[in-house]
């Protein structure tokens, strides 16, 4: 009989993306992947090391599976190896850079260690998509070196994937009826520094763009504001095509000077804020999404209070805020720490910064009739559907006839959130009536968009 392998993932995107090539992988040598963990013979957990309560997790998880024959995958894997044995000694362990190494680890009746890196990875471009959403992992790795950060650790080499490859791949999924395309990395900025004759991100998207046709859209993922700095000039103008969504994600993560120089980042307050400016200039409608981590070591009052002052300022559409946790092996652990209760005490105060500012964004809509592409359903209860705008906006709405995945609708604006906005269809809009239509973006951003609707 066929052996059963369950998966079972933590963490970003890019260990999502391992969990599919092992997948791939391990079906194409034979083995079944079940979705039930009482259905399997093996399970692989492929970890994650960013935050130390998601490691907690994973721990009380391993743990657990003393009866089952174990594969210990991804970035917890890598970074913390003798840790994983701790846990589990019974367990094979395969890490980031070997992950095209799955099938022996599984298929091994002893445990084992698959640590080496191997660049067999690069010509394997993982995807995975649920209905017309699909995420393609571009390049694992990173330029920097932050000084919280264990992730560095896991994922060591940058590693990107072949630009003729992604394109094939982008093809398929745009054929098979995908119309969101997330393209991601540790570091998007950071793709083809590794790769002979550097074709960068600009360059891949405009090969995408040349190649690809169809009525898709394309979201960038996470970008470190050094890299983009690198590749702005090129990569905005490109932005403008319709195809590719009005969002940036650029992770501040703090807006004191000091303490961005303790995290070992490679930029400014004053230089972030140039960069979002010209992107602000160039793109109308963006839609900035930004990390900050509060409590990081060195971050007193006073930085803190740069940081609100930061917000206020820029008035991110998106903040993903997160309280600092020591991780293990890293410069920023060994610091004096910012005592929890303040940590806790700040990160509800910018909350409530974040909320505010982002509710008035998002209620200066109402009223707007806008387009947009429905990509999710489900979401508030088995009648709602989720719609994106041209900038990555989200609007639920109601399902009606006609209105499914896939399709593109006219919205009325009604309500709205700090997180996102609330819609009536007004029309589902057919193949004709899209032809043409453009970049809409002119309404994007409403307080400084006068005169539309």
């Amino acid at each position: 009989m066929t052996a059963r392998v369950y998966i079972e993932t933590y963490g970003c995107a890019l260990n999502r993306g391992d969990s599919m090539l092992m997948a791939q992988l391990l079906r194409e040598a034979g083995y079944t992947i079940v979705e039930d963990e009482e259905e399997a013979d093996v399970v692989v957990v492929n970890t994650c090391t960013v935050r130390r309560d998601t490691e907690e997790r994973i721990a009380k998880r391993l743990q657990g599976l003393s009866d089952k024959r174990l594969v210990v995958a991804g970035c917890m894997a890598t970074a913390q190896p003798f840790t994983v044995k701790k846990l589990a000694p019974h367990a094979s362990v395969v890490g980031t850079e070997s992950v095209d190494r799955i099938v022996e680890a599984v298929s091994s009746p002893a445990p084992r260690a698959f640590l080496e890196p191997s660049l067999a990875k690069r010509e394997l471009v993982p995807h995975y998509h649920l209905g017309v959403i699909a995420t393609i992992p571009l390049v694992d790795g990173c330029l920097g070196d932050c000084s919280f950060c264990l992730t560095v650790k896991a994922r060591r080499r940058l590693l990107s994937r072949r630009p003729r490859r992604v394109v094939e791949v982008v093809r398929d999924l745009v054929s098979k009826g995908v119309v969101e395309i997330q393209l991601t990395g540790q570091d998007l900025a950071a793709y083809g520094y590794d790769l002979a004759g550097r074709p960068l991100l600009p360059d891949l998207l405009e090969e995408i763009l040349s190649r690809v046709e169809g009525d898709y859209r394309i979201r960038l993922g996470m970008m470190t504001p050094e890299l983009f700095g690198k590749v702005m000039d090129r990569l905005l103008p490109l932005m403008r095509d319709q195809r590719v969504y009005k969002f940036l994600h650029l992770p501040v993560q703090s807006g004191d000077n000091r303490v961005l120089r303790i995290m070992n980042r490679r930029y400014t307050v004053e230089e972030y804020e140039e960069m979002v400016a010209q992107a602000r200039a160039e793109l109308e409608g963006l839609y900035l999404a930004t990390d900050i981590i509060v409590g990081h070591p060195g971050e007193d009052e006073e930085a803190f209070q740069n940081t609100v002052k930061l917000v206020e300022r820029l008035r991110f559409e998106r903040i993903h805020l997160a309280q600092y946790t020591p991780r293990p092996f890293t410069r920023s652990a060994r610091l004096p720490q910012v005592p929890e209760p303040v940590k806790k005490e700040r990160s509800r105060r910018l909350m409530e910064v974040y909320a505010r500012i982002g509710l008035e964004y998002n209620r200066a809509y109402i009223g707007r009739l806008l387009t947009a592409v429905v990509v999710e359903e489900g979401v508030l209860g088995r009648d709602s559907l989720t719609a994106r705008l041209d900038n990555y906006n989200s609007v639920v709405i109601r399902r009606r006839e006609g209105a499914g995945l896939g399709s593109w609708v006219r919205v009325r604006i009604v309500d709205a959130t700090f997180f996102d906005l609330r819609g009536e269809v007004v029309e589902v809009l057919g193949d004709d009536e899209r032809e043409g239509r453009g970049p809409v973006t002119a309404w994007a951003r409403p307080a400084r968009a006068q005169g539309f609707s």
